[in-house]
């Protein structure tokens, strides 16, 4: 089993409850929109990190990816921060999706939180976890928390940061 923390639009703010709520993660994903380097040093300090270039950040100083595709615990993932949601997907994305649809499917962006099955999509597992950060025009800041358990997706919570 792997217990996954999910994040995403910190726009350069890592509110310190972060690392209260994913003390027993094994992994941190950040889909993007990190905006300054020190945010994910102080992610990787903690606990191994996945993450995605957003379109805020730079990118000639950053050596994350734009997406990654991985396989963990059974699952096909892509990470990336730009993406659309079901059944509106970006017109880049869509057709990659309709190729190659990965089991979970994890963007950024929007700042909107939604979990949501897309049947259309080989029902594929859509994550945004909504923004993090300060900066935006969501009013809650979220993140998500769930396990991966060789195929199974176990105890998906969400985490209400405070109002931004």
């Amino acid at each position: 089993m792997t217990r996954i923390g999910l994040l995403s639009d910190t726009h350069s703010y890592l509110d310190p409850q972060v690392f209260d709520y994913f003390k027993d993660c094994d992994e941190i994903w950040h889909a993007g929109d990190i905006g300054a380097p020190q945010v994910l040093e102080q992610l990787k300090a903690f606990k191994p990190v996945r993450a995605v270039s957003g379109n805020i950040d730079a990118k000639n100083e950053w050596d994350w990816p734009e997406n990654l595709r991985f396989t963990l615990e059974g699952f096909a993932i892509w990470i990336t921060h730009i993406g659309g949601s079901p059944p509106n997907y970006n017109p880049v994305t869509r057709p990659l999706l309709r190729a190659n649809p990965p089991d979970i499917f994890v963007c950024g962006h929007s700042h909107i939180l939604k979990v949501a099955r897309d049947a259309k999509m080989n029902n594929l597992l859509y994550i945004n976890p909504g923004a993090a950060g300060k900066t935006g025009f969501h009013q809650m800041r979220t993140c998500i928390r769930f396990n991966l358990d060789a195929g199974r997706i176990t105890g998906m919570e969400v985490i209400e940061l405070g109002k931004k």
